[in-house]
């Protein structure tokens, strides 16, 4: 089956291997992703309204290549890698308890966002909104205060320390 220029609703898409493949010009409304392969996948112009990716694999995503208009997605228990969420409005956008490396957040709205759980190791985080996120429990993460909105963000002690970065102090 073929996933570009197709819509797809209140699909369940469970343990597939979509590879390579092209979400071109496509609308997922209401669609799970469980188990899922998505790597290196294309999504020009893709719509996703109110979809959920679940303990699936997403490598090498341009999400910013997606229509923004009503772009609503969450991700639970998933591998996030080398993917780019760039210049996107995100708000109340979950990420919990998800391996999210060397990702690209610069210039995102992601107000309200779920990192909760979350390892963010090498993931880029320039001139993002991440007022109201919730960071409790999240590890790994490298945001510099002074180059983003953390206002009423919430952290977990010991990480919350590496906040402190960019300001270079010693620490005993």
């Amino acid at each position: 089956m073929e996933y570009q220029n197709k819509e797809f609703e209140l699909e369940k898409f469970k343990g597939k291997n979509f590879t390579g493949k092209s979400f071109d010009n496509s609308t997922f409304i209401d669609c799970i992703f469980e188990d899922c392969n998505l790597s290196n996948v294309s999504l020009d112009n893709t719509k996703f309204q109110g979809v959920v990716f679940k303990k699936s694999k997403i490598l090498g995503l341009s999400f910013n290549h997606c229509r923004k208009i009503m772009i609503s997605f969450n991700f639970e228990e998933s591998s996030i890698s080398m993917s780019i969420f760039s210049d996107m409005d995100l708000k109340e956008t979950s990420f919990a308890n998800c391996k999210i490396h060397e990702c690209d957040f610069t210039n995102t709205n992601l107000s309200k966002a779920n990192f909760e759980g979350a390892d963010l190791e090498g993931s880029r985080f320039q001139e993002t909104n991440l007022s109201f996120a919730s960071f409790k429990n999240a590890k790994n993460y490298d945001i510099d205060p002074t180059q983003n909105k953390i206002k009423k963000a919430r952290f977990s002690i010991p990480e919350v320390v590496s906040l402190l970065r960019p300001f270079d102090l010693d620490l005993d």
